[in-house]
């Protein structure tokens, strides 16, 4: 049986928001060339664990590791390999695309040169955009752009929220393809999403949350939506009683 090096570790996350618990010991391992899908209704926990594994969020209790790195000990080195694309691409509408990446890259510390940044909108198929404000920009493109991002900082972990929310089918298929290539090439994936599309075909577990708890871990395998929509509803239906 393959074996992947564990890239993402939590064990019993707990967080509480006052007498609220998000989280109630949550544990969930991603390794090396592996894609989780986290799947849960609002409010099962899935943005509070996205935020505490990206360092974001303090847990209550309970651990997060990245990389082997402590996500609140050491959250620096936690930042300096993962991505993070979230439900909103987070770019700057006044700024122009390549504007946008040089401000990213020097706030990260990372080389800033023309010949780079122009090298990474053409990995997303921006090039020809590179001087536009993005305020212009589709979704689909701002969310391109943020990867862009990526494509510079070269994370060995990414973490997304709703990857594919308003993007085209041929925006969707161009996105399903660049996640498929990083989890070739050894990275690790960890997605929350509502969706039983595109995220499932990329996912190689499929992790279900309700009532704060990982109510089902399971391999994907061969279940197609039909089948997951029937996994879950009957552990978020078991979870709410």
């Amino acid at each position: 049986m393959m074996t992947h090096e564990a890239l993402i570790e939590i064990v019993g996350l707990v967080r509480l928001f006052g007498a609220t618990r998000v989280l109630d010991g949550v544990s969930l391992t991603v390794g090396s060339g592996e894609a989780v899908a986290l799947l849960g209704p609002n409010g099962s926990g899935k943005s509070t664990l996205l935020k505490i594994v990206a360092t974001l969020l303090r847990p209550t209790r309970g651990t997060a590791r990245v990389l082997g790195h402590d996500c609140v000990r050491e959250a620096e080195a936690v930042r300096a390999g993962l991505g993070l694309i979230a439900h909103g691409a987070h770019v700057y509408d006044d700024l122009t695309a390549l504007e946008n990446l040089r401000f990213w890259t020097t706030l990260s510390g990372l080389p800033a040169d023309r010949e780079r940044l122009t090298a990474a909108l053409g990995d997303v198929a921006l090039e020809r955009h590179a001087g536009i404000r993005v305020r212009t920009f589709s979704v689909g493109m701002k969310r391109r752009l943020a990867l862009a991002r990526l494509s510079l900082a070269r994370p060995r972990v990414l973490l997304l929220d709703e990857p594919f929310a308003g993007l085209d089918q041929r925006g969707r298929k161009w996105l399903q393809t660049r996640l498929e290539a990083f989890k070739a090439g050894g990275g690790a994936l960890l997605m929350a999403t509502h969706s039983f599309g595109r995220e499932l075909e990329i996912a190689d577990r499929l992790a279900i949350l309700a009532g704060g708890r990982v109510a089902l871990d399971t391999p994907r395998g061969a279940l197609g939506s039909d089948d997951v929509q029937r996994l879950y509803a009957a552990h978020t239906e078991d979870a709410a009683l």
